[in-house]
């Protein structure tokens, strides 16, 4: 199906701001001295963001503040459906893309934004010598050229009907491009938020009304609630135990406030694995776990039960399809289907199985949940917990059987692809099981290439209950998010997604 040019006028501009955390290991780097700030937001973080250059980042962390500091072409709605930020769009054809600016937005080094530093910023992405992460997901550009000061072309190699929804990333200004600049510590943009400071100690942003705010990082989670009793901090938001969110809305000083995510929780399977190759195994597994007693337990019931790897409200997104529901007798019947290779059975005749886990306390206490919920039907879990680095080398390298993960922040229904095609095993993608299914090859090829988005919308949800049904991954839950602040702490908004555009905005009295 051929798309007639069509222009895209959207409903709002989505500015962006946002979130996360901060700081690497580096002397103090300043870009610039504030001016007198009328306040000074602290924001407690587990973690330092990697890169502050958006063309390389691709934690989560690094993304987030990278959204407060730059602008970019498009941001997405609240189905995740690409909506203009800094420019609207026509679609010539079906390989070609005319970007319009919409405002005359404005470099922190006072050098105004034109096509030419979107073309160059895109430019330098597909330049193998700059070694961006993104590079491959842009591969079907095969040209970007400004063609006057407020409007750039993409054409591509191919059609790519999701392409539009890819370009996500900061702009950069195209005079520091080429003079090497170091944006990774000293990052330039034109977002609501001006680089200030980066030392190991915090990372310092300015906001438009001279207000400033601080990512400190804090990586012991009791440690950080401590100093938000004390003052030292003002917000954080997630990565604390249940316990401690619970303590935190306890007390007269702190405040909790929650919102729906979208962050997909699952339990990942070794499709190479000689038992967990079998559907009914898997199956078996799905049907031993209470996923609604796990989420009443360990999060006062602030998640919901999933089914596939996008919310139902995402424009993919399936609307009734929330997992397997907890049945331990039909597990336990499932089992007698299984062929069980000779000593894989214990001296209890449990069947043996390892489970993979970071060290985190939390993610530990839901393994003993697991264990011991399966322990029932007739399934002995072993439980591995190692640092992160260690855990996340040996997922990548298909060093496991069991493991549990979440996907954040997904908005591209292209993440199948990364996820679950059989030529996107590590390192060609995130396929990490060995998931191969040719239902699921041919449903994700099918979808890559249509252009209709409705189509697409029914190809990704039939492949979602695909997924489901086969057990490509075992999904549990959205968790929520959440934020503890102090009651000083008034305006802050949350997202499903966990941006922190609303440090922007967030206000703190005295």
């Amino acid at each position: 199906m051929t798309i007639p040019a069509t222009k895209f006028t959207p409903r709002i501009s989505r500015r962006r701001l946002l979130q996360s955390s901060a700081l690497l290991s580096l002397p103090v780097l300043s870009a610039c001295s504030p001016q007198q700030a009328t306040e000074t937001i602290r924001m407690g973080v587990n973690g330092r963001p990697r890169m502050l250059d958006p063309r390389k980042a691709t934690d989560a962390l690094s993304s987030r503040v990278n959204r407060l500091i730059y602008r970019q072409l498009i941001d997405f709605d609240a189905s995740f459906k690409p909506v203009a930020d800094l420019a609207s769009w026509e679609q010539i054809n079906p390989t070609h893309y005319r970007f319009s600016l919409r405002e005359q937005a404005v470099f922190h080094h006072g050098k105004p934004l034109t096509a030419d530093d979107v073309a160059a910023t895109y430019q330098s992405v597909l330049d193998p010598a700059t070694g961006s992460a993104h590079r491959g997901s842009l591969k079907a550009i095969q040209s970007v050229e400004a063609i006057n000061t407020q409007q750039v072309d993409f054409k591509l190699s191919e059609p790519d009907p999701l392409f539009v929804g890819r370009l996500v990333i900061g702009i950069l200004p195209k005079d520091l491009i080429e003079d090497s600049h170091p944006f990774h510590t000293q990052p330039i943009g034109s977002g609501p938020c001006r680089f200030v400071a980066l030392s190991e100690q915090k990372l310092t942003l300015q906001r438009p009304d001279k207000a400033l705010i601080e990512f400190i990082p804090v990586k012991d989670a009791t440690v950080r609630v401590l100093k938000l009793r004390k003052g030292e901090l003002d917000l954080v938001q997630n990565d604390l135990s249940p316990e401690l969110v619970h303590y935190c809305s306890q007390q007269p000083d702190l405040q909790v406030d929650w919102h729906g995510g979208s962050s997909f929780g699952y339990i990942g399977f070794n499709f190479e694995d000689s038992l967990l190759s079998q559907l009914p195994m898997r199956q078996a597994i799905a049907y031993g776990i209470d996923r609604q007693a796990v989420i009443d337990a360990m999060f006062d019931g602030h998640a919901r039960l999933a089914g596939g790897l996008l919310i139902p409200e995402h424009w993919c997104g399936v609307k009734k399809i929330d997992g397997y529901p907890y049945d331990p007798e039909k597990a336990r019947e499932l089992l007698k289907s299984v062929d069980i290779p000779s000593g894989l059975l214990n001296s209890e005749g449990l069947i043996e199985l390892s489970y993979k886990t970071s060290n985190d306390p939390t993610r530990i206490r839901l393994a003993t949940i697991y264990q011991s919920q399966l322990k029932k039907i007739g399934i002995q879990l072993k439980i591995q917990s190692y640092d992160w680095g260690t855990f996340y080398s040996d997922i990548k390298k298909g060093r496991f059987q069991l493991y549990s993960l979440a996907w954040v922040g997904v908005k591209s229904p292209d993440i199948f692809q990364y996820v679950f095609a059989s030529s996107a095993i590590p390192p060609k993608g995130a396929n990490r099981g060995r998931y191969r299914d040719a239902t699921a090859d041919a449903l994700i090829e099918q979808a890559a290439t249509e252009s209709s988005l409705e189509e697409q919308a029914r190809i990704y949800r039939e492949l979602q209950i695909h997924l489901q049904n086969s057990l490509a991954a075992l999904p549990l839950w959205y968790e929520d998010q959440y934020a503890v602040s102090r009651k000083a702490i008034s305006h802050y908004r949350l997202f499903a997604d966990g941006r922190y555009d609303a440090l922007v905005n967030v206000q703190k009295s005295a």
